[in-house]
């Protein structure tokens, strides 16, 4: 299977940008023409350069943007896989990146450094929205219902044999029996403010008593489901692994987890030169519940499809573009 991904170039103890900075990028891999979309003359040669992370649901975001402007007549360079929130970040505020879909926790505790999250979704975005427009002058527009908050994912058998439900259930059992919690976590949740370390502090839970395991984040489902690496694992709660693996999400019982709405980002200079970008992509946003990422996600990481023809795939049956 051939996937012509971007890397992002690091260099040791220097900036990402100021150091090497990214690579050119390529051109949108399939062709798409207008549907509901239509061409927008504002928008016709317009170079624009889309971005995402380095994961699926990452990726086929990226691609929704990319088809949505190709549709709309822009020249759209794909920049799509960058390796960490951070480095997206850094790319967007160094207008090497010019727009990417980010999720409001996200937002407001990595980038904007609050430890609090505001517990309503709409909140959540308004907060973020006008901060990190105050303070850095991006612009974070049509918001999606789809909420790919962190969660703690574990097999049903296991969830049986321990009577494990709640996060507050998982502390108790760190507590009385360290082992039998044993906890497989992503290299970001590892050391986010609002992954393991937070999570620790929010449920009283002696971090040095958690038997973990860093793994890179796609190891974390099957190992959850095996239960011989570990019993429990951190997951994103649109991961379309969890269904097919058969795995359960403990409920957050405190609220700890921020709302990680996805929502479309980008500076404010780019947004008061095409306007016509928020109102295009208003209608797709509108239409990314949960239900519908999780299953894109699963088609690329259960079904083994590239996410290029499954973001196309959907945009062409939801109407917004035509195949070529």
């Amino acid at each position: 299977m051939t996937r012509r991904w971007r890397t992002l170039a690091l260099a040791l103890g220097l900036s990402l940008v100021a150091a090497c900075g990214l690579e050119s990028g390529s051109a949108v891999p399939l062709q798409v023409g207008p549907g509901s979309i239509r061409p927008v003359p504002a928008l016709e040669g317009a170079r624009i350069t889309v971005g995402s992370k380095d994961f699926t649901e990452q990726i086929i975001l990226g691609y929704l943007l990319e088809f949505a402007l190709s549709a709309a007549g822009a020249q759209v360079r794909d920049l799509t896989n960058i390796q960490g929130s951070n480095s997206v970040r850094d790319a967007q505020l160094h207008g090497q990146i010019d727009l990417a879909y980010d999720y409001t926790g996200t937002g407001w505790v990595n980038y904007l450094g609050n430890e609090n999250p505001v517990p309503d979704e709409v909140g959540q975005f308004e907060a973020v929205r006008a901060a990190d427009l105050a303070e850095h002058g991006i612009v974070w527009t049509a918001m999606a219902p789809m909420n790919n908050t962190y969660a703690v994912a574990t097999s049903m058998q296991t969830a049986q044999e321990t009577g494990v439900r709640t996060l507050s259930d998982y502390a108790e059992l760190v507590d009385t029996d360290p082992d039998a919690a044993s906890l497989c976590v992503g290299t970001e949740f590892n050391v986010r403010q609002d992954g393991l370390p937070g999570l620790t502090r929010a449920y009283d839970i002696d971090a040095d008593s958690v038997r973990k395991q860093i793994v890179q984040d796609p190891v974390v489902y099957q190992a959850t489901a095996d239960a011989k690496q570990c019993r429990f694992g951190s997951v994103a709660a649109t991961d379309g692994r969890i269904p097919a693996l058969g795995l359960v999400l403990l409920q957050d019982d405190r609220g700890f987890f921020p709302k990680y709405n996805a929502a479309l980002v980008m500076r404010k200079s780019f947004a008061d030169r095409y306007p016509q970008v928020s109102s295009i992509m208003e209608p797709i946003s509108q239409r990314l519940t949960n239900e519908t990422i999780t299953e894109l996600n699963r088609q690329v990481d259960v079904d083994g499809r590239e996410p290029a023809e499954v973001a196309r795939d959907w945009m062409v049956a939801e109407g917004f573009v035509t195949a070529r």
